[in-house]
């Protein structure tokens, strides 16, 4: 009795303290994945949310595509195995994707990542830029248990950039594969940690995702049935999700599967031009995405859009030597897409990273 007093006091202190941190950017982003019982049907949810309009346009890249990780000095090259679906935010920078092996990653903000940062002079490690890095997970990899096994044996450089006036991008990464294995990727004082297994189904943004975990630990000891935290931060989404993708059937067919992640995160959203006044920081979902690798489908919605729409891979010509497509959102009235939507798709040139 007393250790339970005692460890119920120390959580509720630990939360307190979390609950009193600052919050210095506008941080919100959040993933969940919906795999069932038999993992015969996989998903993967994710709400975009930021301060200012991240324009996004969704391209459909094929196999054979020859890339690099910076456009000179120690780089990585490849040529692109798997054909991907990518959402591709200022035309410059991939935020997440999934490729047609049924491997999906996402970018999410995270202000406590620091990143190993290239040193001048020293070309032992290749650069990565992050407005390709999500591709190259893509392209290379078809599961992941080879983008684990890879990460063990390689050791990537990763270069400062910023976007919206001046924000660094500080991010961390999930994937999920067909199988329903995740992967986290977070940097924390420019060393690599990741975690795996099939129970890492939630990712929001701040902080990292073992801090996170003793948060949603002392949440699971009160119970969410009758009360869970209900703000727009990161650490309460988390909660949230975790619960309620913890508490939902996993015995569904495809369409109630969809459904239930679909609502899951409508509820970890954050209405549309929501403020707080004083707190200017609190940020609109613009967009959110069910990533199938059942189906090889990738749902999108914007947040003042009528409907949803899919691209997939099913009826693409895919193999080396075909054409990247792309479907540009800010010249579609977003009213007008409905379901599937490769007949939208245009032939373009790949889109010129922001390095």
């Amino acid at each position: 009795m007393a250790n339970s007093f005692f460890t119920s006091v120390k959580g509720f202190f630990f939360l307190l303290l979390v609950l009193l941190l600052p919050i210095d950017h506008a941080d919100a982003c959040s993933r969940v994945v919906m795999a069932t019982d038999s993992a015969r049907i996989v998903m993967v949810g994710r709400t975009l949310d930021w301060r200012t309009p991240i324009p996004t346009n969704i391209y459909l890249y094929p196999q054979g595509i020859t890339k690099q990780s910076m456009p000179s000095g120690p780089a990585l090259h490849w040529t692109s195995r798997y054909a991907s679906i990518l959402a591709v935010s200022y035309d410059g920078g991939v935020t997440e994707g999934m490729n047609e092996a049924g491997l999906v990653m996402n970018g999410l903000f995270c202000n406590v990542s620091r990143y190993p940062a290239p040193v001048e002079g020293d070309t032992s490690a290749p650069v990565m830029s992050l407005s390709i890095l999500v591709s190259f997970f893509l392209d290379n990899f078809a599961n992941v248990s080879q983008v684990d096994d890879w990460l063990a044996n390689h050791h990537f450089v990763i270069p400062s950039s910023n976007f919206d006036n001046g924000t660094s991008t500080l991010l961390h990464w999930a994937l999920t594969d067909i199988s329903g294995d995740n992967l986290i990727i977070e940097y924390v004082d420019g060393r690599l940690t990741s975690y795996r297994g099939k129970n890492l189904t939630i990712l929001t943004n701040n902080p990292i995702l073992s801090d996170m975990q003793a948060i949603n630990a002392y949440w699971n000891d009160v119970g969410g049935v009758n009360m869970l935290p209900g703000t727009v931060r990161s650490a309460d989404r988390f909660v949230r999700g975790s619960f309620f993708i913890s508490h939902v059937p996993h015995d569904l067919d495809h369409h109630n599967a969809f459904a239930s992640l679909s609502t899951i995160m409508a509820n970890l959203s954050v209405p549309w031009l929501y403020q707080v006044e004083g707190k200017p920081h609190l940020s609109s979902t613009q967009w959110r995405s069910i990533a199938d690798l059942t189906e090889g489908r990738y749902y999108f919605r914007l947040a003042d859009s009528l409907s949803e729409f899919y691209i997939e891979f099913k009826g693409e010509i895919l193999s080396p030597g075909s054409t990247i497509k792309k479907l540009n959102l800010s010249n579609i009235d977003s009213y007008q897409l409905v379901g599937r939507a490769n007949s939208r798709l245009t032939p373009t040139h790949s889109f010129t990273p922001i390095w």
